[in-house]
């Protein structure tokens, strides 16, 4: 009832302008169903990196994880349909918009995609629904140019330097003319320009950006249909047949609903002064000067650089070739005029995936999505969190692989745990990290060996370990890029990089991305206990264990637990307070009072509240005063010894 009295009231005013409301009404639309996240009140969970189902509107597109103590639900990934006006309605076993593609002599071509017939000169380009016919114009900036290979349209340079910037196979670099291309294939470079394909957009819905060569269209919607057989653009109903003039340089023919476009690319210009182009001429094209200026020097930031004739010999007074402005770009000085290149950025589909961040690394042009380095967590009465977020606890007292290459066999570290006089718990107590020939033991109270012999910190091999301490921690560094931190208690923090992504076996998991796997023994079998997969990862004899493994009793603990709420309460209070947004305290609060009911020291709180700083830590939010508002500090100091640590001048 509501639609047919909005389709009644947009035919009963002019089209132009039923269109244009049309337009915001699907923007609107759009923007409701292309939300990104879920509204609401948090959801609490307990069972970390594992699937939630709740019960939400369109649930295909939506995937829900407990992460943090909290139930989180993301859009699934969808391509990137931002500069999209001609948007095609998911089907109901989809979740996901997509762009109109084109038809061009019966094939289909995706939007956003290019592609050559007979002549390789000529390039096809469909954009929305719209298709650009352009020609190359080809740019060779070498004074002895090879003929194009084959099948190819544009002559070759040996080489692939362009105005002091090294193109690489994976690595495309643009001039000043942002409009032009090069790359690089088997040491033979190929520039060429490529006119901008057109837009299906309005034009105030058009943005020219600064250095980019060709305009995109701001947001993304969809229309609805016009007339059958006719075509739209800038809000217009082109007929069937029909020729639309969209510049100087354009022209369209609108063919069964299908819009072809032609339009002119202007040559590649390199004058020693700016191109100019009188509107009054109605060229497409601007044009060099007339009279062409010729200086034998280039200024630039207020310094003169000299240039060599008309060869690609360029010659900066400082070094005698070229010189980079930033770490972008990189200059040389031609004719008199100074000639840029940078490299292009890929485009970024933020944000980034998940398990991964955006950086821009120092000296580097291009920012990147790099994918994040896995951690595995150990902490208390042992508690893990595995490298997919997976939260599980082992009592088990002997010693275990808590992770290791299982497919190159480029590292392993194991653990022993101590039942320190207690009759169901055990602690972490050692660990021993083997890479190779190179050995590294971790002790209680900071004591660290190498290779069998103790070692007083800080210790570097170069190009192999280097092993320092913090305020409160060991941290182990290897040329592999395997990090362990180690706070001479039983606090322990593996970070292995993203290149051992499901190559990994052992207590922490197979770093997958997947936490219903995690649980896989030395044999490949999956299980659902935690003491029976703990167990399977033992490696040594049972006479080396502590105590043998056995559930504690049930009853006692339920007592104990009433008993150390005070203490554990801690991390529920104003002391954690600007975490508990990001970070659910619940998992680290169970745990707490679990370790406090066997726990021979009355220290074990501090181990709880220590993994839950750590984890906030990483997400941002730094917790500077907890130790000594906990009491921790003072606990944690007496139990290293640091009088006695390895650690010089430790404090």
């Amino acid at each position: 009832m509501h639609l047919n009295m909005e389709l009644t009231r947009l035919l009963s005013i002019p089209l132009t302008l039923a269109l244009a409301l049309a337009f915001l009404l699907s923007v609107a639309r759009l923007c409701d169903a292309t939300s990104e996240s879920i509204i609401g009140s948090r959801e609490t969970c307990d069972t970390e990196g594992e699937d939630v189902t709740v019960k939400i509107v369109n649930t295909k597109c939506f995937r829900c994880i407990c992460k943090n103590g909290f139930v989180e639900c993301l859009k699934r990934q969808c391509p990137n349909v931002e500069g999209c006006y001609a948007l095609l309605e998911p089907r109901d076993d989809e979740c996901c918009y997509k762009c109109t593609g084109c038809i061009h002599n019966g094939t289909y071509h995706a939007s956003e995609t290019e592609w050559t017939e007979t002549d390789p000169c000529l390039i096809f380009t469909c954009k929305a629904g719209i298709i650009t016919r352009a020609k190359l114009e080809c740019y060779t900036p070498c004074s002895n140019p090879k003929p194009a290979p084959r099948g190819q349209c544009c002559p070759t340079c040996d080489g692939c330097l362009v105005n002091g910037q090294k193109v690489t196979a994976d690595r495309s670099v643009t001039t000043e003319d942002p409009c032009v291309t090069c790359r690089c294939n088997n040491n033979k470079l190929i520039c060429a320009k490529l006119a901008c394909p057109i837009l299906s957009c309005p034009v105030s819905r058009i943005v020219h950006d600064p250095g980019k060569c060709c305009p995109r269209c701001r947001g993304s919607a969809r229309f609805f249909l016009p007339p059958k057989g006719a075509c739209m653009i800038d809000m217009r109903v082109i007929d069937s047949g029909s020729f639309h003039k969209v510049d100087v340089c354009t022209w369209c023919n609108c063919t069964n609903s299908m819009l072809s476009c032609e339009r002119h690319t202007c040559p590649v210009l390199e004058c020693p002064s700016e191109p100019s182009q009188n509107p009054m001429t109605r060229h497409c094209c601007p044009k060099c000067p007339t009279v062409l200026e010729s200086r034998a020097s280039c200024s630039y930031g207020g310094r003169t650089y000299q240039a060599i004739g008309l060869n690609v010999l360029f010659c900066p007074r400082q070094d005698g070739e070229n010189w980079n402005l930033d770490s972008c770009k990189t200059c040389t000085c031609k004719q008199g005029k100074v000639r840029c290149a940078m490299p292009m950025c890929p485009q970024l589909n933020l944000p980034c995936p998940p398990n991964s961040k955006l950086e821009h690394p120092e000296g580097q042009c291009c920012p990147r999505c790099v994918e994040s380095d896995g951690i595995c967590t150990v902490f208390g009465d042992p508690h893990y969190r595995t490298f997919d977020g997976k939260f599980y606890s082992f009592k088990g007292a002997c010693k275990y692989q808590l992770v290791t290459d299982c497919v190159s066999r480029t590292f392993s570290i194991r653990v022993t745990n101590d039942a320190r006089r207690t009759k169901s718990s055990a602690w972490t107590k050692t660990i021993a990290l083997k890479i190779g020939d190179l050995k590294v033991n971790l002790g209680q109270k900071m004591r660290v060996k190498v290779n069998g012999k103790k070692v007083n910190l800080p210790y570097h091999i170069t190009n192999r370990l280097d092993i320092n301490c913090t305020t409160d921690s060991v941290i182990v560094n290897t040329h592999i890029g395997i990090k362990v931190l180690w706070d001479g208690i039983s606090f322990l923090e593996v970070s292995v990089p993203s290149s051992y992504r499901g190559r990994l076996c052992g207590l922490c998991g197979n770093f997958n991305s997947q936490t219903k796997d995690d649980f896989t023994t030395r044999r490949g079998r999956l299980l659902q206990d935690a003491q029976k997969f703990g167990q399977s990862w033992v490696v040594s004899a049972k006479k080396t264990c502590t105590r043998s493994p056995r559930l504690g009793n049930v009853e006692k603990e339920e007592r104990c637990r009433g008993r150390n709420h005070r203490l554990c309460n801690r991390l529920k209070s104003q002391i954690f307070d600007p975490c508990h947004k990001k970070v659910n305290p619940m998992m680290f609060f169970k745990a707490c009072i679990q370790d406090m009911c066997e726990c021979p020291t009355q220290h074990c709180y501090c181990q709880s509240f220590m993994a839950y700083a750590h984890e906030c830590k990483r997400l941002g939010i730094q917790l500077p005063h907890w130790r000594k508002a906990t009491r921790c500090r003072t606990i944690w100091d007496q139990l290293t010894n640091s009088a006695n640590s390895t650690c010089h001048g430790f404090n």
